[in-house]
Order: structure tokens, then sequence, then C-alpha cells
């Protein structure tokens, strides 16, 4: 074992001893579920995180505990992954240097909600969030389709948006998080409000350059959203349905995911409302859309398989949101552990001619899953969620390409690197606060390329 691996496996080791009061987690079974997240959607993170641990895991409760674990561990050299609950796909929570594991689930308080804005400790489940501000009227702008158990810091660190995204943009659109309270790790840890752009300078960086305590962030007005499905014979008409509704300025809607046949077959707990081969676009939407909408969906040869009222959700507990977003990748790996996915973004003013180009190209080996949402800028786009038929690396690396070749970005699901993934140009203030917040350069080490390059 390398030297230093030894140093940080006994440091960690130490942790327990100094602080006996905390919530330590020692079990090694405990330990290998909490160094993973969703990474094995990827054959590739699979193999390459394959045996990555943590050496103990903590479950601080307040903000002065986390500040105790932090400063023990900047004063011994321990690196900390801090961790939501492990929703994410990338490998995110999973220690490459060993060292602490950060769990931020038991520091979950839901704040205050002062009109359309609300604030929350990070370890709070959306879910949770969501059920909160409901009370006070309002709801999250977007919402993953693991909002049962993903955390609030979570989706900041590592996530994108979800359903909602279709009004207001991904997380990282300006005007969604207000501000972040984060904490540095050093000896005496420091605490910072920060607020804007600022703030925007943790998201998305895999908890590498920060440890986010609080997250203050912009609502929406609570409405009882229905759900329904529409289905299609044809992969065009349901295609140019799914654009046209989510464009429609009168039609207020929360989701528009498209899955074009065979990824119906793969929504088992639905399979009385998808017919055979159908292509079929699941729809969250404000009820006095409903009568445009089916107009829309006729208009396109289509039909109305599902529908249930907000009464009828809340009864049953049952959404379509969970099978949208990420959550349409694990019900089919569920049928079928050989797929696997890619994530793109197509062009806004050229969408569906891409769309349309690339599954005549791959039909059969690769199948459409579309969200409709608006992007960073505004304007209305679609994002792919498409799941492949696995053969090889070399082939999923070449699927990629033929997508580029197309005009359209990819955000590497395969890859646990921030550079390599979503963040291709990274903004050179992620480098300035990682130097502020984290000058021992502990956080999540092996994550960030441009500071492991700085410091070799």
């Amino acid at each position: 074992m390398h030297a230093n691996m030894i140093h940080t496996e006994l440091a960690a080791a130490q942790l327990p001893e100094e602080m006996p009061d905390l919530d330590w987690i020692t079990d090694p079974a405990r330990i290998d579920r909490l160094s993973q997240d969703f990474a094995w959607f990827s054959p590739v993170l699979k193999r390459q995180l394959d045996g990555k641990r943590g050496d103990i895991a903590v479950r601080p409760r307040t903000e002065e505990e986390i500040r105790r674990v932090v400063a023990s561990c900047a004063r011994t050299g321990t690196p900390i992954t801090v961790r939501g609950s492990g929703t994410g796909n990338y490998g995110q929570c999973t220690p490459l240097q060993g060292g602490l594991i950060l769990d931020m689930s038991a520091y979950s308080a839901f704040c205050w909600a002062r009109g359309a804005v609300g604030r929350a400790q990070a370890g709070i489940r959306l879910a949770q969030f969501d059920t909160q501000a409901q009370l006070a009227g309002y709801e999250l702008r977007w919402m993953p389709s693991t909002f049962r158990s993903a955390t609030l810091g979570g989706l900041f660190g590592g996530g994108f948006g979800g359903v909602g995204s279709i009004n207001y943009g991904p997380v990282a659109a300006p005007g969604n998080v207000l501000g972040v309270r984060v904490m540095s790790v050093e000896p005496e840890p420091q605490i910072t409000e920060l607020r804007g752009p600022d703030a925007m300078q943790l998201h998305h960086t895999y908890g590498t350059n920060g440890i986010v305590l609080e997250l203050e962030v912009a609502l929406a007005p609570a409405r009882p959203w229905m759900e329904c499905i529409a289905v299609f014979g044809q992969f065009d008409d349901a295609l140019e349905f799914a654009n046209r509704f989510s464009r429609a300025p009168g039609m207020v809607k929360k989701e528009v995911c498209f899955l074009a046949a065979p990824i119906p077959e793969y929504m088992t707990a639905l399979a009385e409302f998808l017919p055979t081969q159908c292509h079929a676009v699941l729809l969250v939407l404000a009820p006095e859309s409903e009568a445009g909408m089916a107009d829309m969906v006729k208009a396109h040869s289509g039909h109305i398989s599902y529908r249930k009222t907000a009464e009828d959700i809340r009864a049953s507990n049952r959404t379509l949101i969970e099978f949208t977003w990420n959550h349409t990748t694990l019900n089919a790996l569920k049928i079928d552990k050989s797929l696997t996915y890619i994530q793109s973004s197509f062009t806004p003013s050229r969408n569906m001619e891409q769309v349309k180009a690339l599954e005549k190209l791959l039909s059969g080996e690769v199948m459409m899953h579309l969200e409709f949402l608006r992007n960073k800028d505004g304007d209305f786009n679609c994002s792919g969620l498409q799941i492949v038929r696995y053969r090889s690396e070399e082939r999923l690396n070449e699927i990629m390409a033929i997508y580029r070749q197309h005009g359209v970005h990819i955000n590497n699901p395969h890859v646990y690197v921030v550079e390599d993934g979503k963040q291709h140009n990274l903004d050179p203030q992620v480098l300035e606060f990682k130097r502020r917040f984290d000058p021992l350069g502990l956080l999540n080490p092996g994550k960030l390329r441009v500071w492991e390059q700085l410091t070799k």
C-alpha cells in the first residue's frame, strides 16, 4: 500500500477516538455502500471505480460537528469526500484516495420559506423541502426523478435540474440558486455566505472546492399538477407533439418526456398503458391545459392512455416523475443490465432535425429518450438521456463521436473527472474558489484535474 494511503487510513481511524460523541460509521459493508453512487449505470465507471472506498464515515448533525471533523481532517491531512444520498451517476461521492466520507444526510433542517424563496441545510431531501415549501404555497422549481432520496446539496454539487426545467431551466440558470453557506477546509474552518454568481462556482464541481452547508433557492407557485401519458404509433408524430406542446406558450406544463420505442417496454409498471411498439410522451401539466393538450395529441394521431389528477397522485403516492430523467435508465437497467446510456444536448434551432437524423442512423442500437426543457439561456430545447445497447467502450465512444459530428453536445456520463463530463470549459474561478476554500486540496481529491495538474 502507498505510504500516503497508509497515513490516510491511520489518521481516519483516530478520528472516533478524538470525537467519540459523533455518529461514526466503521462497519466495512456500510462504508462500501457509502463509497458508491449510481456510477454502475456506466460499465466504464463500474470498472474504473471498482474497489475505491473511504476508510471511515461520519454523519454530523450540526454545523459545529461538521466544523470539528473538518478541522481535524485539515490538521492531519485526511481527504474528505462529501456525500448526500448517493443518487448521482458519475462516481461523484466515490473516494479515490480513501479518507473520510462526510455523510450530510443528517444535516437536513428546513430553515424557512419567505415569499418565493426557501432555505435549507444541504442534507435535506428534496421531497421534504418541497413538502415544507408547499405549506407556504410554493414548490421547488426543479425536481429530479430521485426526489424522494436525493438531497438539496447533492443536486447542487452534482446534479442538473429535472422536472420543472421546462419552465425554469437547469439549476445553473441565473436566478435559481440565490446563495450558499460554505465552510472552508482548514485547521480553523471559515464560514462564508456566497451570493449569486459566486455561489455557482461550487455548482456541479462534485464537492471539490468547498463544503456547502446551506442553500437558498428561488421557488415557484405551487400548483395541483396532473399527469398523463400520450401514446403514438409513429416516431415523428410523437416527437412533433412533444416539441409543439413544450413550446406552446398557453399550455402550462412541468414535464415533457419523450420515450421512443422500444423504451416503453422497459417501463413494466406502466405496461397496461403502453401498447407494444408505441412511442410515449409522459406529461405533467396544469388541469386547465388538459383540453388543449388532448386536442394537440389527437392532431398528431395519438391518444391519451393514462390520466391521474393531483388527488389521485397523492392518494397512490405514485408519480410518472419516477419514469422520467435518469429513472428511465434505471427502469430499463432493471430489465436488461447490459444497457447503458449517454447524455446529449441538441442545438435549439435545429434539434428536431438532429434527433430525426440520429434516430434514423442509430435506431436499434441507441434508443431515443428526450427531456424537453429550457436551457440556461432560456431557449427551448431537448436534452437526451439515450439508452444504448452496450457492446464495448470503443463503440460507446464511436456513438458519442457520431452525435458530435451532427452538432450535438455530449455530457459524457462515463467519466468521473469534473472537466471530462459536463464542465468541458471550466471557469477559472472554480480553481480560485478551490484555493480559497480547500487550500490543502483535501476535498474529493482526484476529481478536479486543474488542481491535480497544478499541485504535481
